[in-house]
């Protein structure tokens, strides 16, 4: 039978310009979320101002606020769609998946303590199970603290529920159902069946090892569980998303917006319509309420508005962490403050820019190679001068050892999100990846469109093996094409170049989450007069893809010429075969 409700929300821009309801549906059971409505609003809340202002006369404190007379109508709301949809007559809970992404100190954390509470209370299965997941001991505990203390001060939730301080499990001493929260960095998750779970901080969740594994884990016993939900809540990422981040965000948003039609599935996105994030409008804090529904409540607006002026006088990763975090603005609209190109750089993707058809829309191309040791990324950019515009066109591509996945281990989840995106190889032995190079080197020769001259530009340590190959007879590329590019301070000019052409629209590049990845990675160190991205400032966060980038803008700047003959005499044997 078809669905009576709708979890999309495709009119969701309008709305949130106007300052309304982003709730894409009410409870689709309205007499069961009353009933349960009723438990989650009289849970008691700690550290939280009590609106009314009561005192108790006994101890002259103040009265501890319910969750009813403090929650907003937004949280109200997607209390009231997420306990009201289950089916007491089936047993069978409609909305099984929630994502609720919204900035920091907007109370996501005390509401889905809320929720997991209230669930517990009106569980029916004995023995049943719950777990909230965070990344961290610290993380874990924003949702357990305020489980413990609404039970802690009600006598009657204080007699219903056991709770252990030490392993962070609360237990019904009825129906025996337990709740543990879990930091994925201390505690191992395997063999549960859990009728309810909440993931804390996706995004960060997300680039732990091993993360798709343990929420596959986690949501498992959804199977038996036909009453069972699983709650993510999230800020927004303040670096590239990767994973299961990356995965459940695009999956909502193409829930919201009415692209895929998954009843079940329900997104309550607090983030910025494309033409706020072009017009930036999110630097202006009269917009802030926008995307902090609970702005003038948990969100101070006089303390936001400070912060806000502070990490704007700060700039760089202060401010691009407090963007992200406080505002919901992805990394990739602000990766300032390390590299000058990087405010410019994600206004200046083409998704529909391959390197199959940048070769068809450029006259000539010139190839930038760097990186390449055990712990490196391997990194190949080809840039074409377009026909016509002469804009330059940009397509990376990057390789790495298997080792690198053992070795750097905080960046593996990145590493498998690109391979994933058919950005980046992972090879097993030396020299494969030496071979995938060659091979799009000579693919543009065969094109025509390698320059005749000064073709390949690569940094000078750690190639011989790719110039090696490059030059074999079967490969056919003259040892003159190749340029050996000056690094560190020397790349300086080049690396200005680069960042004019994006900040004039001159370069165009393909959206690759790789090189956002490795543009919002770009560190600058001070050298006299000169400033230049080094590797040894950025650490295990790669670079080398964005460094073959501007080893071809050198050799680009040069204006090249194409080998037209050889174009001639190769598309003739190309068609013969």
């Amino acid at each position: 039978m078809k669905p009576t409700w709708t979890t999309a929300c495709p009119d969701w821009e309008r709305r949130f310009k106007a300052g309304e309801s982003l709730m894409p549906c009410g409870p689709i059971f309205p007499a069961y979320a009353e009933k349960a409505m009723q438990v989650f609003e009289s849970l008691l809340a700690m550290d939280v101002e009590n609106p009314t202002g009561e005192m108790d006369p006994e101890t002259g404190l103040a009265v501890p606020p319910t969750y009813g007379q403090i929650s907003r109508q937004w949280l109200l709301d997607l209390a009231a769609a997420i306990l009201g949809s289950y089916d007491e007559e089936t047993g069978q809970r409609l909305i099984r998946e929630v994502l609720l992404k919204v900035p920091k100190k907007n109370w996501k954390s005390g509401f889905a303590a809320g929720v997991m509470l209230t669930l517990m209370i009106l569980n029916w299965r004995s023995s049943n199970g719950a777990a909230i997941i965070a990344p961290t001991k610290d993380t874990a505990d924003n949702c357990f603290d305020p489980m413990k203390v609404a039970i802690e001060n009600d006598p009657e939730l204080a007699a219903l529920f056991h709770i252990q301080p030490i392993n962070r499990k609360i237990t019904h001493r009825v129906t025996k159902m337990s709740c543990r929260v879990y930091a994925a960095d201390t505690d191992a998750i395997s063999g549960k069946k859990w009728a309810f779970v909440i993931l804390e901080e996706l995004w960060l969740l997300a680039k732990r090892k091993g993360a798709s594994d343990m929420v596959l884990e986690a949501t498992g016993g959804q199977a038996s569980r036909p009453e069972g939900i699983v709650i993510s809540i999230t800020t927004e990422s303040d670096e590239e998303p990767v994973g299961e981040y990356k995965a459940k965000i695009e999956f909502a948003r193409k829930v919201r917006d009415g692209e895929i039609d998954a009843p079940w599935f329900l997104p309550l996105l607090y983030e910025w319509p494309k033409s706020m994030i072009k017009s930036r409008a999110y630097l202006d804090v009269a917009n802030a309420w926008l995307v902090n529904p609970n702005f003038g409540a948990s969100v101070d607006p006089e303390d936001f508005a400070r912060k806000m002026e502070e990490a704007k006088e700060a700039g760089g990763e202060k401010l691009r962490v407090f963007l992200a975090k406080r505002l919901n603005v992805p990394p990739s609209e602000n990766m300032g403050g390390g590299w000058a190109g990087a405010e410019f750089w994600n206004r200046r993707g083409d998704r529909t820019l391959t390197l199959e058809s940048l070769l068809e829309r450029c006259e000539v191309a010139t190839v930038g190679i760097d990186g390449g040791g055990l712990d490196d990324l391997l990194g190949l950019v080809v840039l074409g001068r377009e026909k016509g515009t002469r804009r330059w066109l940009w397509w990376a591509h990057a390789w790495a050892h298997e080792i690198v996945l053992e070795r750097r281990k905080d960046i593996e989840p990145q590493l498998m999100g690109f391979q994933k995106d058919g950005d980046l190889t992972i090879v097993e032995l030396p020299g494969e990846d030496v071979d995938q190079v060659a091979d799009i080197v000579c693919r543009v020769d065969r094109a025509g469109l390698l320059a005749e001259e000064q073709a390949v530009g690569v940094d000078s340590a750690g190639i011989s093996a790719i110039v090696d190959e490059l030059t074999t007879k079967e490969r056919g590329i003259e040892q003159s094409r190749i340029v050996s590019i000056g690094q560190g301070w020397k790349l300086n000019g080049w690396t200005k170049t680069t960042e004019r052409a994006l900040a004039g629209g001159d370069i165009v590049h393909a959206a690759q989450p790789l090189m956002a990845w490795c543009v919002g990675n770009a560190k600058m160190v001070n050298a006299g007069n000169a400033s230049y991205i080094t590797k040894q400032v950025s650490g295990s966060a790669k670079v080398d893809p964005l460094l073959a980038g501007i080893n071809a803008v050198a050799l680009m700047s040069l204006n090249p010429s194409p080998r037209k003959h050889k174009k001639l005499v190769l598309m003739t044997v190309g068609g013969a075969r």
